[in-house]
């Protein structure tokens, strides 16, 4: 078989896994009585994402094959998964918080190490081809987005958004992708040579950065941002569920097939990012960082203004706009820390703005916005309260950030 489609169907499976559960659980968790604890299954993702992905490269580079690694650690995530799916399926309306967040938790530490091990093997593998990666990669990484849109679509049609069924999809997903590692092309461990200090592989070097006011400002602001990136996975399909108690609203297409409304979000991702040359090339790396931060605002303030009723297109606003409020940031900041730090530290310095936005920032906002969501009297009110800070963020961005011109 073809090595971009062997690829690009490992991709495939790699983000479907996630795409079955991550905009729907909160609804699950909800129908539960579990509605106030919403925050803490998200906020586990950054957590472990703070400690494991490190680790488990650890291993990848010096022991294991990654794609051998990469098969181990879907074999544990999907047993962990089908084990909560089993839980919840046994005990109904009378599954305890403990035992499934235990078990999703275990769950969620050996898959958040998998989406690296995933790029480390399509790296890898393009490579050893020949062939360019910065040119063949993003047609390959694609499909991982088309992998959780349609998962998430599978999730809503099959009617596994209320329920545990979600849980069985993903696990049994991460099944298949244990099994299919193992047809991957071969990634060599490094050799004594190559080997890293532990200090260098934990990414700890990167924290020097922070002796230099332009990068310091950069990863404060992008721990600040990060609290606003898991808050509508986690809650918009709840809110949007929410109106099915009016009857005015029962019967549309959001509260019918939430998912699939929010899908929308993600097929925005995917074309955002073909934007990202044009705008960084028109407006520069502060303007588009900006733009990501205001998209925020808009992001949350529409979906306080709309309903799934005469009031949709709001909510269809909303989508489109997550596009260039996830992308333009993780991207453009991405590419800023690649232009601004030494080679030595670079790979280092990547995995720290990942840790400040996907893991501390992300992490500390969904518990955040569990305090707001359980606090704020009403859903418009929670989400006014997340587009008011996304809109403090942005502006003391403008004041603070200037990046030298390079």
């Amino acid at each position: 078989m073809n090595l971009k489609v062997r690829l690009s169907i490992m991709n495939f499976l790699e983000f479907a896994v996630w795409g079955a559960y991550l905009t729907c659980m909160g609804r699950y968790l909800s129908n539960l009585g579990f509605g106030d604890n919403i925050g803490w299954f998200y906020s586990v993702q950054g957590f472990v994402s703070i400690f494991m992905p490190a680790l488990i490269g650890i291993i990848a580079d010096r022991w294991v094959q990654a794609q051998k690694m990469l098969g181990i650690c879907h074999l544990l995530a999907g047993l962990f998964m089908i084990a909560a799916a089993w839980y919840g399926y046994s005990n109904g309306a009378n599954t305890q918080f403990g035992p499934l967040f235990t078990l999703y938790s275990f769950s969620v530490a050996f898959f958040m190490p998998t989406i690296a091990l995933a790029n480390s093997v399509a790296f890898n593998g393009l490579t050893q081809a020949g062939m360019d990666t910065v040119k063949d990669f993003p047609p390959i990484r694609v499909f991982g987005t088309v992998g959780f849109i349609l998962m998430m679509l599978f999730v809503d049609i099959m009617g596994f958004q209320d329920n545990q069924n979600q849980f069985l999809a993903s696990g049994v997903l991460s099944i298949i992708l244990f099994g299919y590692s193992f047809t991957l092309p071969v990634c060599p461990v490094k050799s004594n040579q190559e080997k890293q200090s532990l200090s260098e592989a934990l990414g700890l070097k990167a924290f020097t950065l922070f002796r230099q006011k332009e990068m310091a400002i950069f990863f404060i602001f992008s721990l600040l941002l990060g609290v606003c990136l898991q808050i509508s996975n986690g809650y918009a399909n709840v809110f949007i569920n929410s109106f099915g108690a009016d009857p005015q609203y029962a019967d549309t297409f959001g509260v019918q097939h939430t998912n699939i409304l929010i899908s929308l979000s993600q097929i925005s991702e995917t074309v955002c990012i073909l934007l990202i040359p044009f705008f960084m090339k028109r407006f520069g790396i502060k303007k588009v960082m900006l733009i990501a931060m205001f998209g925020w605002v808009f992001r949350f303030a529409f979906f306080g203004m709309g309903n799934p009723g005469s009031g949709v297109w709001l909510f269809i606003l909303s989508m489109i706009v997550y596009g260039v409020a996830f992308d333009f940031f993780n991207i453009s900041g991405s590419l800023f820390v690649d232009s601004r730090t030494d080679k030595t530290v670079r790979s280092s310095a990547q995995g720290l703005f990942m840790l400040m936005t996907n893991g501390v920032g992300a992490s500390l906002g969904m518990i955040a916005a569990q305090a707001v969501v359980n606090n704020a009297g009403s859903w418009q009110a929670a989400w006014y309260i997340f587009a008011a800070y996304a809109l403090v963020v942005g502006v003391a961005f403008a004041l603070l950030f200037k990046p030298e011109k390079k």
